[in-house]
């Protein structure tokens, strides 16, 4: 069994680095996860005791008091970061500019999804997943999609 300093890496693609003891995470450890978040922790018998989420782009997740874009405040962490764009220019995504949708498809937020094939690909168009029933409704009602029309600010000549 694992026993000592190392890493791992899932077949999912996440890797986990740190302590190991008889086959299991424990100690200080992290997992690296392929959309570049990671999860910091204390484990004990292959189970996190405490630790602590970063996302791709830096914001980090806090289990209580979380209001990043929720009803109060909407604003993107790029925009927490580097502020709000004039009246009438939107940011869609926390990336800006966001990325391009494939014709057909929406973005689902860890990748695009093709409504014909009910497949999700990764940014990278690499597979992620079919979609279920569930999902696929719930990207059909709320997520972005390619034909959508945007309003990009032009300034006056």
């Amino acid at each position: 069994r694992m026993e000592g300093q190392g890493s791992y890496t899932l077949p999912t693609g996440t890797e986990y680095r740190g302590a190991l003891r008889d086959g299991m995470f424990d100690g200080e450890g992290e997992l690296l996860f392929p959309n570049g978040g990671r999860f910091r922790a204390v484990w004990h018998r292959g189970v996190p005791t405490q630790g602590k989420y970063t996302f791709a782009d830096g914001l980090e997740y806090k289990d209580k008091k979380w209001h990043y874009c929720d009803g109060y405040d909407r604003r993107f962490y790029t925009e927490i970061c580097s502020g709000l764009k004039p009246a009438g220019i939107s940011q869609l995504t926390n990336l800006d500019p966001p990325k391009k949708i494939p014709e057909g498809c929406y973005d689902c937020g860890d990748g695009f999804y093709n409504p014909e094939t009910r497949v999700i690909v990764d940014y990278k168009l690499k597979f992620l997943r079919n979609a279920d029933d569930d999902e696929h409704e719930w990207i059909i009602r709320t997520c972005r999609k390619a034909w959508d029309e945007t309003i990009e600010h032009k300034p006056k000549p």
